[in-house]
């Protein structure tokens, strides 16, 4: 199947690892070139590494370490790659914790990349793209924005803020010729989803290293593959899509209609 995304230029924000890296991956097997962001430059250089390795050809990647928390970063970023096809708003990392393990400094500097990141990016990006009437922004957000839980509730906050952000704005920039659309992931295998699961193991089970017990009761038994989201995102993106917008998908096996068993 042609997705018609050969020659794009697509710019992937937190795309050194996890469900990031996986969509850059997805984007370069279907011919587009990509921009990689983190805040941290030795994980970009392992991620271009790791997918120069895989077959995928270094000038076909370009790479950014910034601060997305950072309006004057974002700023930059725009200057330095004004001209893109394709915006996937993907870095964050939101800590768990209920209201009182979440001081307002944590919450605050979370907000700032991933909430304020995204706003930020989609506020620079969309205005070129209603003007060239071609275009396409795709949110990795969460399923804890429409499932809120207490013991996730900065992150829930944020994704629900994210969630009605996305389906305001796909709403209205069609008039322009710009889809906009966002996807639900739920837990997702990556570094940060263990960090998050041992911490909930030893508040719930009194031992970190059990954290994969956790898994067990979610839909087939395991939480879903990043290649599982970037698939989706690289389609969604993808002209056989195109009357996609305003709307986030849920990407979380039917939990949301059938809680895992305990």
């Amino acid at each position: 199947m042609n997705l018609n995304l050969k020659n794009k230029t697509v710019l992937i924000t937190g795309g050194s690892k996890g469900i990031g890296l996986s969509i850059a991956e997805s984007f370069l097997a279907e011919g587009a070139s990509i921009i990689i962001t983190s805040r941290d430059a030795g994980n970009l250089e392992k991620a271009l590494s790791h997918l120069t390795s895989t077959g995928f050809k270094s000038e076909h990647i370009k790479t950014e370490a910034l601060d997305l928390s950072k309006s004057s970063d974002c700023n930059a970023l725009y200057k330095k790659f004004p001209n893109i096809d394709i915006l996937i708003n993907n870095a964050g990392a939101i800590p768990g914790g209920n209201i009182f393990e979440i001081d307002e400094e944590k919450w605050r500097a979370s907000w700032e990349l991933k909430v304020f990141g995204y706003i930020n990016l989609t506020r620079l990006y969309l205005k070129n793209m209603q003007e060239k009437k071609n275009g396409v922004i795709c949110n990795i957000i969460g399923m804890a924005g429409i499932a809120p839980r207490y013991e996730y509730i900065c992150g829930a906050a944020a994704n629900s803020a994210l969630i009605a952000f996305t389906q305001a704005i796909g709403g209205a920039s069609v008039r322009s010729g710009v889809r906009v659309f966002g996807i639900n992931p739920s837990a997702t295998k990556s570094d940060r989803m263990e960090t998050m699961l041992k911490k909930t193991a030893t508040d719930k089970l009194g031992d970190a290293s059990r954290w994969m017990e956790l898994t067990t009761a979610l839909p087939f038994g395991r939480m879903a593959e990043p290649s599982e989201i970037a698939h989706l995102a690289v389609f969604g993106c993808s002209d056989l899509c195109g009357y996609l917008s305003g709307t986030v998908i849920n990407v979380d096996g039917g939990q949301n209609f059938n809680p895992p068993q305990k």
